[in-house]
């Protein structure tokens, strides 16, 4: 019975690879490993391959070998989005409108469609809670493409990025091909962050993946090892960020354009979380204005409750504790409208 079931079982896969579109070879490499397992079955051999092929012929068949979002080329609408999405820091906006320029420019120019068109690879830089996040995420946006995050913090080993092959236990693919699948399309935005926090002892193999992901004359055909065909990266925008530059090899840094970014004054904070931050939140909840209003001369305690921050994180967090108190009170019966002021500051943060 269970040899009838792993037959149809092979069954099953072959299907699978015959209805999806994959580059030659690699249908061809999938559907010998098939007729393998089905001769092993066939003369009662082990059954155990079954499982890590069937994971194989999945991810195969679920990397977007061939599909591509089409790419928003139009400076006005890049701008308009990074002027909804931050305040202030100019510098930076038109830096990044200079990058967009390059690959409109770029795009424009190019006359055969297997020509690549790219841009230097941002690398932004700066204290936590600065913004370099949300501008990875602005670009994705005014670009039109899929954005993947891939977190750097605590990676330990090499594999992680270039994945495990098939003969090792833990087999599996790394995380580069794992953010492809999870974009669905070949070139997305994928954001590498925080470059600086790998542990100290993988550091060296890690930064030596990074060199062949991010050049643009070996990305276009990396081999992870699970899936062991080459897969083209030179579509993916790459972006990356990092607290600081310390811990980061040399042969990445001259592969990276650095952003250096600032560090906010009160009063800009002020702006942000009154005019970014609390709309955001409001509207994730599903409140309004009319909900919840906090009064002037509270804005400066929620700003610098514990001296200096650089960035903007610990007053999201304030704000996000108000906003989900308010939405208790008013689904509990409390009433529909509430005003944060200095008196009951202490309800609610």
């Amino acid at each position: 019975m269970d040899n009838q079931k792993s037959l149809s079982e092979i069954e099953k896969l072959r299907n699978n690879l015959q209805n999806v579109e994959l580059p030659a070879n690699l249908k061809e490499k999938a559907l010998e490993q098939i007729e393998r397992i089905n001769l092993t079955l066939k003369y009662g051999g082990n059954l155990s391959q079954i499982d890590i092929t069937a994971k194989y012929v999945d991810w195969i068949t679920n990397i977007p070998w061939f599909k591509k979002t089409n790419d928003i080329l139009d400076i006005k609408i890049a701008q308009e989005i990074l002027d909804k999405n931050h305040y202030g820091l100019k510098k930076i906006k038109e830096r990044i409108l200079e990058y967009i320029s390059i690959l409109i420019l770029q795009k424009q120019k190019k006359q055969d469609e297997k020509v690549i068109y790219h841009a230097p690879i941002l690398f932004f830089v700066g204290l936590a809670g600065t913004g370099k996040t949300t501008f990875a995420l602005s670009i994705a946006e005014a670009l039109g493409k899929k954005f993947v995050r891939i977190p750097f913090g605590g990676l330990s080993s090499a594999l992680d990025l270039r994945g495990q092959a098939k003969t090792s236990p833990e087999a599996e693919p790394g995380m580069i091909i794992k953010a492809l699948r999870r974009a669905g399309s070949l070139n997305p935005v994928i954001l590498l962050d925080e470059l600086d926090r790998v542990t100290p002892e993988a550091r060296s193999a890690i930064m030596g993946v990074l060199i062949e992901v991010l050049d643009p004359g070996q990305n276009k055909s990396f081999v992870d090892y699970f899936i062991d065909y080459p897969i083209d990266l030179s579509q993916v925008l790459f972006v990356a960020t990092a607290n600081n530059t310390t811990n980061i090899s040399t042969a990445v840094l001259d592969r990276l354009e650095i952003i250096q970014m600032p560090s906010y004054t009160d009063e800009e904070k002020i702006v942000i979380a009154k005019n970014y931050v609390l709309p955001r939140y409001l509207k994730e909840t599903g409140l309004t204005i009319e909900n919840l209003q906090i009064e002037e001369n509270v804005w400066p305690k929620l700003i610098r409750p514990l001296g200096f921050d650089p960035g903007i994180r610990s007053v999201e967090r304030k704000i996000e504790e108000i906003v989900r108190k308010v939405a208790y009170k008013i689904v509990s019966g409390y009433g529909k409208t509430f005003v944060i002021n200095e008196n009951n500051l202490k309800e609610y943060v």
